[in-house]
C-alpha cells in the first residue's frame, strides 16, 4: 500500500491562524501560532520589524540592512486580546485570535492595520501581507517604478530586468527598492519588504479592500516606519540601509558618454571640443568599443594602442575617465579571467555543478558570482587593470544580470554568503552585489580617493555603493518627463545620488527636446548625457548654434551652484534625504502635488523648485505650495497655495525659489578642479521665520574630511528680524573662498550692521543665464532674457570666526 504524502502547498489562502504562545525578548517579542511563527523586533523609535514565518528559522537577506535591534526605549505588554509594543512614535496592537497588527501613533489613530481576515497568508510558498485600504490613502516611492507619482489603484513587480527602450509605464525595470511610503488624512508611514524573491506591490489594483505585498518565495519580513514627516520615514529608512558615502566632487559634474566614442582620436577630439567650445564638462565614459571583442579588463589594441597615454591626456585637460564593466566573462580558454575565475571556482553553477553559460555581448559568458566573498575580492585585484591605466570612475551595467534571451533559468545556484540558493532568492541582489564587488575594490586599490561607481541594477541598500541612472530611456518628450518622477522616486527610496540619460539614449532628439532636458537635468544630482550607437550626434553642440548656446548656458549655471550642490550632497550623507525631493515629501497633505498637471515638480537641494515642461510648452503653468516664492531669473515674488502661470521659452525653464532659502554659488569654471575667483555668492531670499543653510567644504577627492579636514558653516536667515548668522568654522580645512559676497532678495533695506559698524548696501543687476545670441534676428525668433533688478549686495572677509549681520 502507497502512503499517501501530505503537501505544504495549498491552493486557498492559509492564515498564520491565533497565536498560541509568546514571550518578550530582548528586543521585542515572539511567539507561535496555528500556522506559524513570529517575531517583532525594534530598530529604533521609528522602526519596527515584523517577521512571520513556517519554518522554525528565520532566513533573512543578508544584504541590506546595516543597522541591529536595540533593547531599549520600548514597554511590551499583555492586553488581554492583544499584545502591545510600544515606542516613542508607533504603538504596535498584535491581534491574538487571528493574528493581525495595527500600528497607530501616540494619539492612538490607525496609521496602518492589517486586514485581519487575511493579515500575513500563504498561497503554497507565496506569502502575503494584507493591509487595509485607508481613507483617502496614497502610495508613493518603490524606486526605479513608472507611472504616476500617486501609485494608487495600481500594481509593481520587483524584478531586474534589462529593458531596452522601456515605455513609460512598463514595469519591471532594471532595480528593485521594495520600500514605500503610505499617506493618508491621519499620518504616514514607511514598509520596508526585506525580501530578495521576485515580489508584487498591489495598492489596490483591481479590489477596494487591501493593498498588499507578497514575494513567490521565503518569509514575511518588513519593516514599519512612523514619524510625523515623510522627510522622518525616509531618514528612518536610510538609516536601516544605509547611506551614499560622500561622493567625489568631479562626479557632480556635466559628464559625457556614448555608445561608444572609439578610437582614442575621437576621445581626445571630444575633449579637446569641451575646451575650445568653452563648454564645462569634467568626465568622459569609454562604453563597450574600448575593449578587445567586449571582454572586460582588455584594451582594443587597433582602437587604443597606449590607453595609458590617452587617459593622461585627457586628464591634462581637466577630465575624468570612466569605463564600463559587464559582468560576462567570455569563456575561452586563453582568457585570463575566465581561466582564473573557472580555476578558483568563482563562477555561477547548475546544480550539478558545471559552469552557468549566457550570451551577451562579447559571445557565451560565465558570470562571476558576487554573492560569494571570494569572487568579490577577486573582482577587486581584476580591477587594477583600469586604475593603473588611471581610470577614474566605474560604471557597472548589464548586472541585472542580463542575457539575450532574457530568461535566466531559475535552477542556477548562487552563493549568498554561503546559504547556496537558486536565481529565484538572488537575482535581484545581483548587480547591488556587483556594485559593492566594484566599490570595495576601488577603496582596496586606491584608499585615499573617493570611488565613483554608477549601477544600472540594484536592491535596497545600493546607495551605499553606487549612484544610479535610468537605464536605455528613449529621446521623447514623454520620456523626458517620466524621467523626472523615475528620479523622484528613487529619492522617496533613499537613493539620493540618480540620473537619466540626458537627450535619451535610444532615438535621436529634436533640438528643442534636447535643449529642455538639458535644463531641467541642471537640477539633477548625476548629470550626464548618453546617447546610442547609430544614433546622431549627441554632444552639446550637436544641434546648432541655439541649443549649443542653451547648453553651455546651463552647465554653467551648475557649475556655479556646485557650492550648493556639494553642500545638499553633505547632508544627504548624514539624513538620506534625496537631492531631487517630490514635492509630495514636504507637501504630502496638500492633494494638488499628486494632480498629474503638477506630480513632476520637485524641490532641488532644499531650495528651487523645478518645473519641467515639454519644449513643446511656452506657457507652464505651475502650482506652487504655501509660502513665499520667487522666479530664480528675475525675482518676481509669488504667494504660494495656487497655481501660476510663467512663460517657458526654450532658455528659460520654470524655476523658483523658496522664500527663506539660502543658496550658495561661486564663479564660472570648466572642470571642478579648476580654480575658482575666490567668492562665495551667498544668496538670501526673505520668507518667514527662520531658516538655516549648511555650507560644506573639502578637498573633493580625499577621504580627510573623515579625518577633520572639512570646512563647515552654518548659516541662518531670520527673515522676520532681518538677520544673518554665520557660525564659527567647523573643521580644520581652509576654505577656498576667502570673501563672502551677501545678496539680499525680497528684502527692503539698505544698510547692513555688523558688530558696532553699518554700511550702506549696493544695488546690483545680476543674470543666472547669459544672453543669448540672436542668430535669427526677426522678431519672432528673439529670446527673451531676465535679470534680477536692484540686487542689494555686500562683501565682508572670509574668517572662521562666527559673524553677526543686521539688516536696516
Amino acid at each position: 500500500m502507497t502512503q499517501k504524502v501530505q503537501s505544504t502547498s495549498t491552493s486557498r489562502n492559509l492564515h498564520a491562524g491565533a497565536i498560541n504562545s509568546w514571550s518578550p525578548t530582548p528586543f521585542g517579542l515572539e511567539g507561535t501560532t496555528e500556522n506559524g511563527v513570529f517575531n517583532l523586533s525594534v530598530y529604533g523609535p521609528k522602526t519596527v520589524r515584523v517577521q512571520v514565518s513556517r519554518s522554525d528559522e528565520f532566513n533573512p537577506n543578508p544584504y541590506s540592512v546595516v543597522k541591529a535591534p536595540v533593547s531599549e526605549g520600548f514597554e511590551v505588554s499583555d492586553g488581554g486580546s492583544f499584545l502591545l509594543l510600544q515606542t516613542d512614535y508607533i504603538n504596535v496592537e498584535i491581534n491574538k485570535t487571528p493574528f493581525a497588527i495595527t500600528f497607530k501613533d501616540q494619539k492612538g489613530n490607525i496609521i496602518n492595520q492589517d486586514d485581519q481576515a487575511f493579515s500575513v497568508s500563504w498561497l503554497g510558498t507565496e506569502v502575503t501581507n494584507y493591509k487595509k485600504l485607508q481613507e483617502n490613502e496614497r502610495f508613493i516611492g518603490l524606486g526605479e517604478k513608472t507611472g504616476n507619482l500617486d501609485r494608487s489603484g495600481n500594481a509593481y513587480t520587483n524584478w531586474n530586468t534589462d529593458y531596452f527602450a522601456y515605455g513609460t509605464d512598463d514595469d519591471p525595470l532594471y532595480m528593485s527598492i521594495p520600500f514605500y511610503v503610505g499617506i493618508h488624512d491621519k499620518g504616514s508611514y514607511g514598509i520596508f519588504f526585506d525580501n530578495s524573491h521576485k515580489t508584487v506591490f498591489n495598492f489596490g489594483a483591481s479590489n477596494n479592500r487591501f493593498a498588499y505585498y507578497s514575494a513567490e518565495d521565503g518569509e514575511m519580513d518588513y519593516y514599519f516606519f512612523h514619524d510625523a514627516e515623510v522627510k522622518g520615514i525616509i531618514s528612518a529608512y536610510s538609516d536601516l540601509t544605509g547611506r551614499m558615502q560622500l561622493p567625489p566632487k568631479w562626479a557632480l559634474g556635466y559628464q559625457q558618454c556614448r555608445y561608444s566614442y572609439y578610437p582614442d582620436s575621437e576621445v581626445l577630439t571630444l575633449s579637446q571640443t569641451f575646451r575650445d567650445k568653452k563648454v564645462p564638462a569634467d568626465v568622459i565614459y569609454l562604453d563597450i568599443h574600448h575593449m578587445e571583442k567586449y571582454k572586460v579588463f582588455t584594451f582594443d589594441g587597433e582602437k587604443f594602442p597606449d590607453p595609458k597615454a590617452m587617459i593622461q591626456t585627457l586628464k591634462d585637460r581637466g577630465f575624468k575617465v570612466v569605463v564600463i564593466m559587464d559582468p560576462g566573462i567570455r569563456t575561452e580558454e586563453d582568457y585570463e579571467p575566465y581561466v582564473d575565475g573557472k580555476e578558483k571556482d568563482l563562477f555561477l553553477k547548475y546544480p550539478d555543478d558545471s559552469i552557468y553559460e549566457g550570451q551577451v555581448w562579447p559571445g557565451w559568458c560565465a558570470f562571476p558570482d558576487y554573492t560569494n566573498p571570494e569572487t568579490r575580492d577577486w573582482w577587486a585585484e581584476k580591477m587594477k587593470f583600469y586604475t593603473e591605466a588611471g581610470v577614474d570612475g566605474f560604471w557597472t551595467d548589464m548586472n541585472e544580470p542580463a542575457t539575450w534571451g532574457q530568461c535566466t533559468p531559475n535552477l542556477i545556484d548562487f552563493d549568498f554568503e554561503g546559504q547556496k540558493v537558486s536565481h529565484r532568492k538572488a537575482r535581484n541582489i545581483y548587480g547591488m552585489q556587483m556594485a559593492r564587488s566594484v566599490k570595495e575594490g576601488a577603496e582596496k586599490i586606491s584608499p585615499d580617493a573617493r570611488p565613483f561607481v554608477l549601477t544600472r541594477a540594484g536592491f535596497s541598500g545600493i546607495q551605499r555603493y553606487a549612484a544610479a541612472w535610468t537605464g536605455d530611456n528613449v529621446a521623447s518628450e514623454d520620456h523626458m518627463l517620466a524621467g523626472v518622477r523615475l528620479l523622484n522616486s528613487m529619492g522617496i527610496s533613499g537613493i539620493p545620488f540618480s540620473g537619466y540619460d540626458i537627450g535619451g539614449f535610444a532615438g535621436d532628439a529634436a533640438p528643442s527636446l534636447y535643449a529642455r532636458w538639458m535644463s531641467i537635468a541642471t537640477f539633477a544630482p548625476l548629470f550626464r548625457a548618453h546617447s546610442m550607437i547609430n544614433s546622431n550626434d549627441a554632444e552639446p553642440w550637436a544641434f546648432g548654434e541655439e541649443v549649443e548656446e542653451i547648453s553651455r548656458n546651463y552647465i554653467k549655471l551648475r557649475y556655479k551652484l556646485l557650492p550648493t550642490i556639494y553642500s545638499a550632497f553633505y547632508r544627504s550623507t548624514l539624513t538620506g534625504l534625496p537631492l531631487t525631493e517630490s514635492l509630495a515629501i514636504q507637501y504630502s497633505q496638500d492633494p494638488n502635488v499628486f494632480d498629474s498637471k503638477f506630480q513632476d515638480q520637485y524641490i532641488f537641494c532644499d531650495a528651487f523648485l523645478v518645473a519641467p515642461v515639454k519644449s513643446t510648452r511656452d506657457i507652464a503653468k505651475v502650482y506652487l505650495p504655501k509660502g513665499d516664492w520667487y522666479y530664480f531669473f528675475n525675482d518676481q515674488h509669488h504667494k504660494g497655495g495656487n497655481p501660476v502661470f510663467v512663460e517657458s521659452p526654450l532658455n528659460y525653464l520654470p524655476v523658483f525659489v523658496k522664500g527663506g532659502s539660502i543658496i550658495a554659488l561661486q564663479s564660472e569654471t570648466y572642470h571642478t578642479g579648476e580654480k575658482h575667483d575666490g567668492i562665495l555668492n551667498l544668496h538670501f531670499y526673505k520668507g518667514k521665520g527662520e531658516t538655516r543653510y549648511v555650507h560644506y567644504e573639502d578637498d573633493g577627492i580625499s577621504n580627510g574630511h573623515k579625518d577633520g579636514d572639512f570646512c563647515k558653516r552654518i548659516i541662518t536667515l531670520d527673515s522676520d528680524s532681518g538677520s544673518v548668522t554665520i557660525s564659527s568654522q567647523e573643521g580644520a580645512h581652509e576654505s577656498t573662498y576667502k570673501t563672502y559676497k551677501l545678496h539680499f532678495h525680497g528684502f527692503s533695506t539698505k544698510s547692513i550692521q555688523i558688530g558696532e559698524s553699518e554700511s550702506n548696501l549696493k544695488k546690483e543687476n545680476l543674470a543666472f543665464l547669459e544672453k543669448l545670441t540672436e542668430f535669427d534676428p526677426l522678431p519672432e525668433h528673439l529670446h527673451p532674457f531676465h535679470e534680477v533688478k536692484n540686487v542689494f549686495t555686500f562683501e565682508i572677509e572670509n574668517t572662521t570666526d562666527a559673524v553677526e549681520i543686521e539688516l536696516h
